[in-house]
């Protein structure tokens, strides 16, 4: 199996900050060429996207915020919601500015002039996929003003009103440019996620517009009923099964490990799975339980209480099994269950519960078969949920979402977006709300002091409204 290479490449000098013009016209600088092929820009921003922000602090941070797993160690900790801006600096300042979206911008500029369009198809997903977590995280960030260095060295931040329109604008080019005749270069071993198929990246595209669509049911001057339009539109043309899922494979060869494996293991400072999702899990005699965590000490199963005294022996727990925590897990980006979960609310917001109930199973059995559950158990699982009504549907399809949803960002999104799941404060909890956003990272707020940075973690994005 091919290799993946968790160091990254620089090739630029970036201080801070990444950019994009219109759709069509990615920051061309044609006094500066590359000279680097694409081929070898994409295979370590793909590793970096999924090993270092999916799978990094942003990952670890969403699942102990949203109470998936503990860390077993003394209050305050990330845990308990103590977040600095150093904390942060290196999803910024490193991967997501840097290592990902000012590399994207010149594998595509360098695309453009060839006339390879596989590579502009996939640069500009990824840009997407990559500038809406910056934003969902911290609001309003760089973009249009950004990595124009020497002209511009302190760019300005644009609303995060603007920047979701940008991400619309870049999906809709991604599904040009994969739509366009087959060049003459073109990807396949360097693309970990997809082996360079147009059809399987389209399908993404379309997936990420229908997530980004039904972000916006609360956001200021924005309706439910529109937003839920354009996200069926969109969800019409994604994900057809779970072949479709966009996915990280990783060998589990040193140096080439799933980053869950890497966070779980015990150097990591004693990982477990929080008593909040093993008690969901139990409660609804989920058939999912032992796929996702291990049995404890006394062969059942247990999580621990968010932000209570470290136990001398955290393994007495159960832990993450090896579905998503083995040396060789795929990580998912995105998945055929979560774009079914999103055509359910859809649907729901649109049409009523009745008409989101058969979406809202299809969409509980993707992850059934993706786990590779019993057939039997799963329909007994599925028969056993309740009728889905005005006014449980939205809290029962974020609760199921949550659990196909394990161990994704997402999770942290839909809270913020739907209040669910509902979740109590942890013991010892370093301040007395669960954060809302981010704050800015240390090295941004010394090199690019902005009046957006005096935000504080309990305050919301534009789109988290109350």
């Amino acid at each position: 199996m091919k290799r993946l290479y968790i160091a990254t490449i620089f090739l630029s000098t970036v201080l801070l900050g990444s950019g994009c013009k219109k759709y069509l016209d990615v920051n061309d600088d044609p006094n500066h060429p590359m000279q680097v092929s694409e081929k070898l820009i994409l295979s370590p921003v793909e590793v970096t996207t999924s090993t270092s922000v999916v799978g990094g602090f942003n990952g670890t941070n969403a699942a102990y915020w949203m109470q998936q797993l503990s860390l077993n160690q003394p209050s305050p900790d990330e845990e308990t919601y103590r977040i600095f801006p150093v904390d942060v600096d290196n999803t910024w300042t490193f991967y997501i500015y840097p290592n990902i979206l000012n590399n994207l911008r010149l594998m595509m500029q360098q695309a453009k002039a060839a006339g390879h369009n596989e590579y502009m198809a996939i640069g500009k997903t990824l840009y997407a996929y990559n500038l809406a977590i910056a934003t969902d995280l911290w609001n309003n960030v760089p973009y249009s003003e950004a990595m124009k260095l020497p002209a511009i060295s302190n760019p300005k931040y644009d609303s995060q009103e603007s920047v979701y329109q940008q991400l619309q604008i870049m999906l809709d080019s991604a599904i040009y440019y994969a739509s366009q005749p087959k060049s003459a270069v073109a990807p396949g071993s360097d693309d970990y996620i997809y082996q360079g198929s147009m059809n399987k990246w389209k399908k993404l595209a379309y997936m990420l517009k229908a997530r980004y669509y039904l972000r916006l049911t609360k956001a200021p001057g924005r309706t439910a009923s529109l937003q839920a339009d354009s996200a069926l539109t969109a969800i019409a043309n994604a994900f057809a099964d779970n072949s479709d899922n966009a996915a990280m494979t990783y060998p589990g060869t040193a140096q080439a490990e799933s980053p869950w494996f890497k966070n779980t293991e015990p150097g990591a400072g004693g990982v477990v799975m929080s008593k909040t999702f093993i008690d969901f899990l139990q409660g609804n005699s989920d058939p999912r339980l032992p796929i996702i965590a291990t049995k404890d000490a006394d062969g059942g199963y247990s999580g621990r209480v968010p932000g209570s005294t470290p136990l001398p022996d955290p393994t007495v727990l159960s832990l993450v099994n090896s579905f998503y925590a083995d040396a060789a897990s795929p990580l998912y980006l995105a998945t055929y269950s979560e774009a079914l979960f999103i055509k359910a609310e859809a649907t729901f917001i649109k049409s009523g519960a009745t008409a989101a109930t058969p979406v809202f199973q299809a969409a509980i059995q993707a992850h059934m078969d993706m786990l590779k559950v019993a057939p039997a158990a799963a329909q007994a699982y599925i028969n056993s949920r309740p009728v889905l009504t005005a006014a449980n549907a939205l809290q029962q399809i974020i609760y199921e979402k949550y659990v196909a949803n394990f161990l994704s960002i997402e999770t942290y999104n839909d809270w913020r977006r739907t209040g669910f799941p509902q979740l109590q404060l942890p013991q010892n909890a370093f301040v007395n709300y669960i954060p809302r956003r981010w704050p800015y990272p240390s090295n941004e707020v010394l090199a690019n002091p902005q009046p957006d940075q005096s935000a504080t973690s309990a305050d919301r994005v534009w789109w988290d409204t109350k």
